[in-house]
C-alpha cells in the first residue's frame, strides 16, 4: 500500500509543480503595466501564469519578489545598482548579479531599450529662459519643481541630483500619472519624467540635458528569483526570446497607445507580439470602462474585503467593548489604541503589514481594513451599553439574573441599534478605504483607480469610484432597513 502511495506521488509530483503559477507583477506606472502584460502573454502558453499589476513603487514589488509574492517584474539596471543594491558608484550588470546571488534573486533577459530618469519642462518656457541643462536650474531658485514621490526618496533620485548640481528648489510630491496635466497647465515648472514617455513629445516638453552625467542607464530587464528557470523552464525559455526585441522607438510607441489612444494594455501587448504596431481600435467609452468585462469580479473583490474585514472587526470589537465598558479606565485606553489606528496613514500601515505578514495581496490589506473597522464598533458597543437604563440592570439583578445572563438576555439586546449603527458605519468606511488594497494587489474597484491614476485617465478613474459609491450607498440602505426593524421589534 505505501509504495503505491509513492509511486502515486512520484507521477503527480511534476504536474502540482507545474501547476504552480508562474506570478508577474508590475509597478504602477503606464510602462510597467504594458511590460508585465506582455511577459504573462508570452508566459502563458507554456503553463499556468498569474499578473499582478500596479503593486506600487519599487519598494513594494521588491519587497514581493523578496517574499515570493511575485517569481518576477520588469526592472531596470539603474534602478537596480542605486536604489536595490545601494551601490554608491555605478557597477556593472556581472557584479550586480553577484550582489543578488546570495540574495537568491538573479538580473537578465534585457529587453532591448533605455528608459531612463530625466527632468523636463515646457520648451517655450525654457527658451524664454534660457534652459537647455540641469545645471541651468541653479540660476532659477524661483522654478516650482513637481517631481513624483519615489522620485524624491531614491537613492539615484532628488536628494542627489541636487547636491551635484547644487540646485536650491525645494520639490512638491506629485504623482507622475498627473505630473504631465500640472507641467502643461502651468501649475510647476518641472517634472520628473521616464524618457520613454509618450507625452513628451505630445506636450512638445523639453528635456533638460544631463550635462553632469549624474543619472546611471536604465537598460529594461528582468528581475527574478533564481529558482523561476527549474521550476518553469518552458515559460523561461519562452520569456528569453524577448531579449532585444524591444526598442526605444517600439516602447515609446506602446506607452503612446496606452496614454494617448486609451487601449487597453492586454490589447498593447498582444498586437505587438503579432507584430502590429498600428494601435488597433479607438479610445473605449465611459460606458465600456465602466461595465467592462471586470467589473463581476472587481466587485467580488472589494464586496469580500468588505464584507471580511468588518465581520473581522465585529468579532474582535465587540466582546473587547463588552468587556472594557463598564470600567473607565480600560475603556479609555481601548478607544484611544483604535483612534490612533484610525489615524495612521493607509500606505504607511500596508507597508508596515507587508513587513509583518511576508507577503502583498489580500491578507495585509484585510489586516488594515480590520483595524480601521474596530473604532465605530467599540465605540459605539461601548455607547450602547451605557445608555442601558440601570433600573432594567437592578431589575435583572432582583429577578436572580447572573451578569452573563444580564449581559446576554437585557443590556446587548438593548444596545443592538447602537451597535449596529457602528458596524454600519464601519462598512461604509471599509468600502471607500478598500480601495487602497489596489496598491498592493489585493484587487477590488481600487484597481481601476490606480490604473487611471498611472493613465491620468479620468473616465477610468471614475468608472473606479462610481461603483464604490454605489456599493456603499447598498450598503447603507440595507443597514438603514435592518436597523427600522429592528427598533420596531424592539418598541414592540
Amino acid at each position: 500500500m505505501l509504495l503505491r502511495l509513492l509511486l502515486v506521488l512520484t507521477l503527480l509530483l511534476p504536474a502540482l509543480i507545474h501547476a504552480e503559477p508562474l506570478k508577474i507583477g508590475s509597478k504602477r506606472f503606464t510602462e510597467s503595466y504594458i511590460l508585465a502584460e506582455l511577459l504573462t502573454q508570452v508566459a502563458r502558453p507554456h503553463g499556468p501564469a498569474e499578473l499582478r499589476a500596479g503593486l506600487g513603487n519599487t519598494a513594494i514589488v521588491y519587497a514581493a519578489l523578496q517574499n515570493g509574492s511575485i517569481d518576477l517584474y520588469p526592472e531596470y539596471v539603474g534602478t537596480i545598482d542605486r536604489e536595490i543594491l545601494k551601490n554608491a558608484r555605478p557597477s556593472s550588470l556581472a557584479a550586480m548579479r553577484e550582489q543578488l546571488r546570495p540574495l537568491g534573486l538573479g538580473a537578465d533577459i534585457a529587453l532591448g531599450f533605455n528608459d531612463g530618469y530625466a527632468l523636463a519642462m515646457r520648451a517655450e518656457r525654457a527658451q524664454r529662459l534660457g534652459i537647455r541643462k540641469l545645471s541651468d536650474l541653479a540660476r532659477h531658485p524661483a522654478l516650482k519643481l513637481g517631481l513624483s514621490n519615489e522620485f524624491i526618496g531614491r537613492g539615484d533620485g532628488w536628494a542627489g541630483l541636487a547636491a551635484r548640481y547644487g540646485l536650491p528648489q525645494r520639490p512638491t510630491g506629485l504623482d507622475h500619472g498627473l505630473a504631465y496635466d500640472a507641467v502643461a497647465g502651468g501649475q510647476v515648472d518641472v517634472i520628473d519624467i521616464y524618457t520613454t514617455d509618450a507625452k513628451i513629445g505630445h506636450l512638445g516638453l523639453h528635456v533638460l540635458e544631463d550635462d553632469l552625467g549624474y543619472f546611471p542607464r536604465y537598460d529594461a530587464l528582468l528581475l527574478y528569483r533564481l529558482d523561476v528557470p527549474q521550476r518553469h523552464p518552458a515559460a523561461w525559455a519562452a520569456l528569453q526570446g524577448l531579449a532585444g526585441r524591444i526598442d526605444e522607438h517600439a516602447m515609446i510607441a506602446m506607452n503612446a497607445q496606452a496614454e494617448l489612444q486609451g487601449r487597453a494594455f492586454d490589447a498593447i501587448a498582444r498586437d505587438f507580439l503579432a507584430g502590429d504596431a498600428t494601435g488597433g481600435e479607438a479610445r473605449s467609452g465611459f460606458a465600456a470602462k465602466l461595465f467592462g468585462a471586470d467589473l463581476a469580479r472587481l466587485t467580488g473583490q472589494h464586496l469580500t474585503l468588505v464584507l471580511a474585514s468588518v465581520g473581522l472587526a465585529a468579532l474582535l470589537g465587540v466582546p473587547l467593548a463588552t468587556w472594557v465598558a463598564p470600567h473607565a479606565g480600560p475603556r479609555g485606553l481601548l478607544l484611544g489604541l483604535c483612534g490612533v489606528l484610525q489615524t495612521l496613514p493607509s500606505l504607511a500601515l500596508l507597508a508596515a503589514l507587508i513587513t509583518l505578514v511576508g507577503r502583498i495581496g489580500a491578507l495585509p490589506a484585510l489586516l488594515a481594513l480590520t483595524l480601521y473597522a474596530l473604532l465605530p464598533i467599540v465605540r459605539n458597543t461601548c455607547v450602547g451599553l451605557a445608555e442601558v437604563p440601570g433600573g432594567l440592570k437592578l431589575a435583572g439583578e432582583a429577578l436572580g439574573l447572573t451578569a452573563w445572563q444580564r449581559l446576554c438576555l437585557i443590556e446587548l439586546p438593548l444596545a443592538l441599534p447602537t451597535l449596529l449603527a457602528g458596524v454600519r458605519t464601519a462598512a461604509s468606511i471599509a468600502v471607500g478605504t478598500a480601495t487602497i488594497a489596489a496598491f498592493i494587489g489585493a484587487g477590488g474597484y481600487g484597481e481601476r483607480i490606480v490604473t487611471g491614476l498611472a493613465l491620468n485617465d479620468h473616465q477610468l478613474l471614475l468608472a473606479g469610484a462610481l461603483p464604490a459609491a454605489a456599493l456603499a450607498l447598498l450598503i447603507e440602505g440595507l443597514f438603514g432597513l435592518l436597523e427600522r426593524r429592528l427598533r420596531g421589534r424592539l418598541r414592540r
